[in-house]
């Protein structure tokens, strides 16, 4: 079966993976240290950790079935299914497991991902069967620091803050949320009463709020470039991974 991509053309790298040379590079290291190189005492892979590592981003970028991944690398459908279970949860975004730096600002807020496996997924207010992910971002860096456990898509966000687990990654650092974190410790803007209108101090703090807080957006958006997270097919923890592993090239294509 003839190969038509491959990372050893470095214009499916930025394609797919959305990252230079140099960075999918340092990305294939962090796969290689986790053990993604090493033999795995049953039959050897057609394909070298670089195609590999590259056959995940494309399937999540693209969201192609295996029948129409596969041949883009030479591979069988079954192989191509092989490589996502073997590599994706090697790409996953690592724990937070130390603390935040002085002066550190976080902002948490929740995305759906339409999910079709319906053990995990719920019918949500986007009118489809969704997933419930929190994702906690540094405002300074934009970069990804947490992603909960996807819970149903019909979970409260202050709920899915606590459940997700998100909250202990942000437990010395002020968090920045939107009004569906009451009740939690993240700050939110004022919300006015009927006999208390906003002052125009608390106008002005909600502007600022919410400008810091498009922050967070923006990442979402820039995520779901991966068509994964559009339509997600994958079984059981494939969502989570899915998000850890696009959180991972995520940031690696804004710090490089």
């Amino acid at each position: 079966m003839s190969v038509v991509v491959t990372a050893s053309e470095p214009g499916w790298i930025g394609l797919f993976s959305g990252l230079s040379e140099r960075q999918f590079r340092k990305l294939v290291g962090v796969v290689r240290r986790r053990g993604g190189g090493a033999p795995t005492g049953g039959r050897p892979w057609s394909l070298p950790l670089e195609d590999r590592i590259l056959l995940v981003a494309a399937y999540w970028r693209t969201n192609l079935t295996m029948r129409q991944l596969g041949p883009l690398f030479g591979i069988s459908k079954s192989a191509a299914d092989r490589v996502i279970d073997d590599i994706a949860p090697l790409l996953a975004l690592a724990p937070v497991r130390r603390r935040h730096p002085a002066g550190t600002v976080l902002i948490v807020d929740g995305t759906l991902v339409p999910t079709r496996d319906r053990s995990v997924a719920a019918s949500s207010k986007n009118y489809r069967y969704s997933t419930n992910h929190q994702v906690v971002i540094d405002a300074n860096t934009r970069l990804v620091v947490a992603a909960g456990r996807p819970l149903p898509g019909n979970r409260h966000d202050a709920r899915a803050y606590r459940e997700s687990g998100v909250d202990r990654a942000v437990r010395n650092a002020p968090v920045l949320g939107d009004g569906g974190y009451r009740g939690t410790p993240a700050l939110i803007p004022h919300w006015p009463r009927k006999d208390r209108p906003l002052t125009r101090e608390q106008e002005a703090d909600n502007t600022v709020h919410r400008r810091a807080r498009a922050r967070v957006e923006h990442a979402f958006s820039r995520m779901k470039t991966f068509k994964i997270l559009r339509d997600c097919r994958l079984r059981g923890d494939g969502v989570h991974q899915a998000i850890l592993g696009i959180a991972r090239l995520h940031n690696l294509a804004l710090a490089g």
